[in-house]
């Protein structure tokens, strides 16, 4: 699989009028981004390939920075690294200031701020991203007497929530390989292969569909236990691969069953309650429905199985980041308040969809899906291999 192409870019790719209008709301005049994911956003798929892996550089760290005025698409700029200008080469920037001075992130924010007093004025009401920036750079920038920081996390997330064709795109492709990924490694091993080996299949058959790796959570036979380790797949023991890939900074996320030999008739039945939940918390995927009906949904298709009592559901937006807007609860395993359980879905939001039993004997079950909000309902995206395979036959 080729990876995601980014072309040149004249104009900025993404709503200005719909950043304008959230930052106007939050009463913000500028913005600095610094995480990778929201520079990625806002320069169109950028990102330096040479801090992809680890930002860590000499006595500091890589910040990129992108600065952006509301109403003023002209006065955007982008501070990067001294030796960016190889990437930008081939791949130029919208944005019409780009300075490539910093080697860390006291610099970063020196030359952001720089730029900042030419093109705003005093007074400035500016957002950063607290969880994403450095204690030297967010001092520095607090040294500032005319400048008054305010987080801007919400107005950021709240401008990616909405994807582009061109993002689902993305993301349907990093499904689709994730699920190939899981299917081949079930074909390939069987009786005797471990936790280990089965999870360094899967990274070998990710990135050879042009995947980054991220992880995998997997569990085996009658254990709850997610990690790698050295324990032997057995005959007519489950397995269950949760993994998450990488295709151009965005995420895909699923999970899929397998069981050594041939399922027998209680473990078609577990998975088949398990699917009637998912099938069910897809009914209500559409746009402008209130995104707490997703979980509705899901308690009374949970409520009408039988091992109902012993299953978890969970539904998180995803694309940039594995756990973003919408977000629909404030119970999941992530802890986030549910800003979106009562605002109606939107067309191009994506949802990761997932039911998992733990049952005593026959162990970890689970099904995770991709859903994206079409105009006229949804559509799931990886959406092969929902039954058991059998391993090993």
């Amino acid at each position: 699989m080729e990876a995601p192409t980014r072309t040149e870019a004249t104009s900025p790719p993404f709503d200005t009028g719909l950043l304008d209008r959230l930052m106007e709301e939050a009463g913000l005049d500028a913005i600095l981004a610094t995480s990778k994911h929201n520079v990625q956003y806002l320069l169109g798929g950028h990102r330096y390939f040479f801090f992809d892996y680890m930002d860590a550089i000499g006595v500091g760290r890589y910040l990129p920075v992108v600065l952006y005025v509301r109403g003023d698409v002209g006065a955007a700029a982008y501070v990067g690294n001294e030796t960016e200008g190889w990437q930008l080469d081939n791949a130029p920037l919208w944005v019409p200031t780009v300075e490539l001075t910093s080697w860390g992130s006291v610099d970063a924010v020196e030359s952001a701020l720089a730029h900042l007093r030419k093109v705003c004025s005093a007074g400035a009401t500016v957002g950063v991203e607290q969880s994403f920036l450095p204690a030297d750079s967010f001092v520095r920038l607090s040294q500032e007497q005319d400048v008054t920081l305010i987080e801007a996390f919400g107005v950021l997330e709240r401008l990616r929530a909405r994807k582009s064709p061109a993002e689902l795109a993305i993301v349907e492709r990093a499904s689709d390989a994730i699920v190939d990924s899981m299917t081949a490694v079930f074909a390939s091993h069987g009786a005797g292969a471990t936790k280990r080996e089965l999870v360094a299949a899967l990274r070998t058959e990710q990135v050879r569909r042009g995947l980054t790796y991220e992880y995998c959570l997997v569990s085996m036979g009658s254990s709850f236990n997610r990690g790698e380790s050295d324990q032997a797949w057995q005959a007519g023991e489950v397995l269950c691969l949760d993994s998450g890939g990488n295709l151009g900074g965005y995420i895909g996320d699923l999970a899929r069953m397998a069981v050594l030999g041939p399922p027998d008739g209680e473990l078609i039945d577990l998975l088949g309650e398990i699917e009637e939940i998912q099938q069910a918390t897809r009914l209500p995927v559409r746009p402008g429905v209130r995104g707490g009906e997703v979980y509705a949904a899901a308690e009374a298709a949970m409520g009408a199985t039988p091992h109902g009592r012993s299953m978890f559901f969970v539904a998180h937006g995803m694309g940039l980041v594995s756990h973003e807007a919408p977000r629909l609860t404030c119970t999941g395993p992530v802890p986030y308040p549910a800003d979106d359980a009562d605002r109606p879905l939107e067309e191009g939001m994506v949802l990761s969809i997932e039911t998992t039993l733990q049952h005593p004997r026959r162990g970890f079950i689970k099904l995770e899906d991709t859903v994206v909000v079409t105009a006229d309902g949804h559509r799931a995206f990886g959406d092969g291999a929902r039954d058991w395979t059998a391993a090993g036959v």
